[in-house]
């Protein structure tokens, strides 16, 4: 905010030498270039500034998944949050489209698993949770499980679930 603020109170002195050069004030002429200067150097930090947040919102998708915790979401703004919802869905679009019928999860496994099953312990009360297999567990705060890591990884991103490192 700053940083336009300074950018508006330049251009506004930058019109106003302006019209005084058009009127044959010369020695101006230095001065408008160098805050022009000025505007095109404060331009491209906030330019550097912005598409670094894009970057940082991108990989907050691949780290925690499609719902963001509160906690992050507090320090964005609308655009950034609308900017997060719209790159989501084209990553669910893309996944759909690729990998047959069902789709592909590019976010499953960001590590190479060592193992496809892993011990989880519920870290909150979550409620019910199926497997493809049709078997549901009650996901209660404490109670430990032995799961496919695939099934649970997005729960171990947002915090529901830790894996148990025996």
């Amino acid at each position: 905010r700053q940083a336009l603020e300074e950018m508006r109170a330049l251009y506004e002195r930058n019109q106003a030498d302006v019209s005084e050069a058009k009127a044959g004030r010369t020695d101006l002429i230095f001065l408008i270039r160098f805050r022009h200067c000025c505007l095109l150097r404060n331009q491209r930090c906030l330019l550097a500034y912005l598409y670094d947040r894009l970057l940082r919102i991108r990989a907050l998708r691949w780290e925690y998944g499609s719902v963001l915790p509160n906690a992050i979401q507090f320090h964005m703004s609308a655009e950034e949050m609308e900017w997060f919802n719209r790159y989501k869905k084209s990553l669910a679009t893309y996944m759909r489209s690729v990998g047959g019928e069902e789709g592909l999860d590019l976010t499953q496994d960001l590590k190479p698993p060592k193992s496809l099953y892993i011990e989880v312990r519920c870290l909150r009360d979550h409620g019910e949770f199926e497997i493809d297999d049709g078997t549901t567990i009650l996901l209660k705060k404490n109670s430990q499980h032995f799961l496919p890591r695939w099934k649970c990884e997005q729960l171990i991103r947002q915090g529901v679930l830790e894996h148990v490192l025996s």
